[in-house]
């Protein structure tokens, strides 16, 4: 084998060993684990299909991933409505590059602070006493506090929509900036309108980034406990977090399996939407 063939493979070299000892031999490890057995208190090397016949035959894990689904469906929703008008805003509303730049890295400031501070702040907020009970009682909007504004799935969604949606936002306003604005003219002075542009041009191109950002915010929510668990108050589940409390409880082959599934899942979701969007093909 001549050097110029052997070059390729040494440039490969270190990308595969990272990746073969960061990604698939963890991932590995975990579904050797998920078919191992446990009881109280130790686990035992085996090979047993007793951790998925488990998860997959109890009512209880149907729920928390119909629950954990929800929750994917309507902030995904809410992220790409907001995500996209907001890119679409920066993208053709503002002129100055100068002044995108600046605006959306204004969009960026929250991320100067953890996860947790972010979703965390929403309590003295939405909390019985919070700020805004106060505020609408105070005008007379509301006679009582409003319940269902913390420790509630509206509060689960609506930290994972601050979370997420510049997740969203990125990927497409990076796809609405490489429209060529040629194509709009031209779409105008053939008479479409504002609304016929909006579809039959700009969202159609907008595409790939609209399926970039929906891997991000389904596979971000799919994985999300801490969120659940501060801002639903222990009243609501997702897989995330049950696997948290497996852990915690030393189940590690039950959570091993959730693990399992749960990557599956979110494997075939991704699956779908490329299968939807040929990003490769769009850019």
């Amino acid at each position: 084998m001549t050097l110029s063939r052997i070059v390729p493979y040494l440039q490969a070299t270190p990308l595969t060993l990272i990746l073969a000892a960061f990604l698939v031999l963890p991932i590995a490890t975990i579904v050797m684990v998920s078919f191992w057995d446990y009881d109280s208190i130790q686990i035992f090397p085996a090979f047993v299909f007793t951790n998925y016949e488990e998860t997959i035959t109890s009512p209880v894990t149907w729920s928390t991933y119909l629950n954990t689904l929800k929750y994917a469906g309507i902030v995904w929703a809410l992220t790409l409505a907001i995500g996209f008008w907001v890119a679409y805003y920066l993208a053709f509303h503002i002129r100055s590059a100068t002044m995108q730049m600046v605006l959306f890295l204004v969009c960026t400031i929250p991320f100067l602070t953890s996860n947790i501070i972010r979703m965390i702040s929403w309590i003295p907020f939405l909390g019985r006493n919070g700020l805004l009970n106060q505020t609408l009682m105070t005008m007379g909007v509301i006679d009582q506090p409003l319940e269902f504004l913390l420790f509630s799935d509206f509060a689960v969604v609506l930290a994972m929509v601050h979370l997420y949606t510049l997740f969203m936002v990125t990927p497409i306003f990076n796809t609405l900036m490489r429209i060529d604005r040629a194509l709009i003219e031209a779409a105008r002075d053939a008479g479409a309108s504002a609304f016929q542009i909006l579809t039959n041009v700009i969202i159609p191109l907008a595409k790939p980034g609209i399926a970039i950002g929906s891997i991000f915010v389904v596979t971000l929510v799919m994985g999300d406990f801490i969120t659940v668990r501060f801002m639903s108050g222990g009243q609501s589940a997702s897989v995330g977090l049950m696997m948290a409390n497996q852990i915690a409880l030393l189940q590690y082959p039950a959570a091993a399996a959730n693990a399992v599934i749960l990557l599956a899942l979110v494997l075939l979701m991704v699956a779908a939407i490329l299968r939807i969007v040929n990003i490769r093909k769009e850019l």
